[in-house]
């Protein structure tokens, strides 16, 4: 079964065609860093305008890369989490082209999305599995016991991992994305050098909070100002220990908690090089424990991962009718 995918919950306008949940036959993504980056992050607004510009010639692409639209089986769309101007574009296409091309519909959650990337690697996990979904806007953990069951164990108590980043790099002068930005110059850094604080959550062990290390590294640069040269790569090496150093501790010990044989690290932070590294040097001291990591450009947003999700969704018969909208607080439990 050919599944075309279409994601559009934030500034990635993507559309992908994967066979059966596990082979790409096409994967397109159009951008829109370059439009938002003078803004230090995502301008709703204009992410939403830029989605109607960009939204058919992707999926024209991503369809005729595959064999054009008698290669595609079912539709898959993102109809939340996100922005909600954003998801209705790709939403409304998604409608358009299912009823033109008498396809079936299906939606699919962001996070799911996410969360089954990592059926598109070459060894991906078997259920059950812990996965750690941590982006500009979510960080949670999530007990994957069968495709379309979720438990979520842990969540941030208010900024997400990939909002601490892209503010610490704003408030460091680094352009957006910013946790590319301090992850390069991170790379020549001290990750010892600077003592950033971790956040204990009371009476929720699993959950995360990063509003705090936000915090503290504004009173640091208030109170030093923003250095340069190796300084400015140990402050964002100490930086980003700190936030990697929570996610991997407090995926472990859920993991080991519940008892779960696999982690899958998921979402855009999950292409930060530290937190993948961090992640196998801790897996090292586990028997028992294996860590899953998709490939950096299917821990980004993009729709490969969306039609994993709408291909086993459709398998367990679920559709969706012309009635379909957006809704963008969708939470994934």
């Amino acid at each position: 079964m050919n599944v075309l995918g279409i994601e559009t919950s934030c500034d990635e306008t993507a559309a992908a065609v994967v066979e059966d949940g596990r082979r790409i036959r096409s994967d397109v993504v159009s951008t829109q860093i370059e439009i938002h980056r003078r803004w230090g992050g995502v301008v709703p607004e204009l992410a939403s305008r830029n989605h109607v510009v960009q939204i058919m010639p992707v999926v024209d692409e991503a369809v005729t890369r595959a064999g054009g639209p008698a290669a595609v089986d079912a539709i898959a769309v993102t109809s939340g989490p996100g922005l909600v101007g954003a998801l209705l574009v790709g939403v409304q296409v998604a409608k358009a082209l299912a009823a033109a091309w008498e396809k079936p519909l299906v939606q699919v959650n962001h996070l799911e999305g996410h969360l089954l990337a990592a059926f598109l690697g070459e060894e991906p996990p078997t259920f059950p599995f812990l996965g750690l979904v941590v982006s500009g806007g979510h960080t949670s953990l999530y007990e994957a016991r069968a495709f379309g069951d979720y438990r979520l164990l842990g969540q941030t108590r208010d900024d997400a991992a990939g909002e601490a980043f892209d503010k610490g790099a704003k408030l460091l002068g680094l352009p957006y994305p910013g946790g590319v930005a301090i992850d390069r110059l991170a790379r020549a850094g001290d990750a010892k050098a600077i003592r950033f604080p971790r956040a204990i959550v009371k009476g929720a062990d699993l959950d995360f909070s990063f509003s705090g290390l936000k915090t503290a590294l504004l009173h640091h640069v208030r109170g030093h100002g923003v250095p340069e040269g190796q300084g400015l790569a140990d402050l964002c090496a100490s930086y980003q220990e700190a936030i990697v150093g929570a996610l991997v501790q407090k995926a472990f010990r859920a993991a080991r908690r519940f008892q779960l044989p696999t982690l899958v690290l998921a979402g855009g932070v999950a292409a930060n090089g530290r937190l993948r590294a961090a992640a196998a040097e801790r897996a090292a001291g586990y028997e028992d424990l294996r860590v899953v990591v998709p490939a950096p450009r299917l821990c980004t947003d993009n729709a490969a991962m969306i039609a994993v999700a709408g291909t086993h969704a459709l398998e367990r018969g679920l559709r969706a009718g012309a009635d379909l909208n957006a809704d963008p607080a969708w939470r994934l439990q």
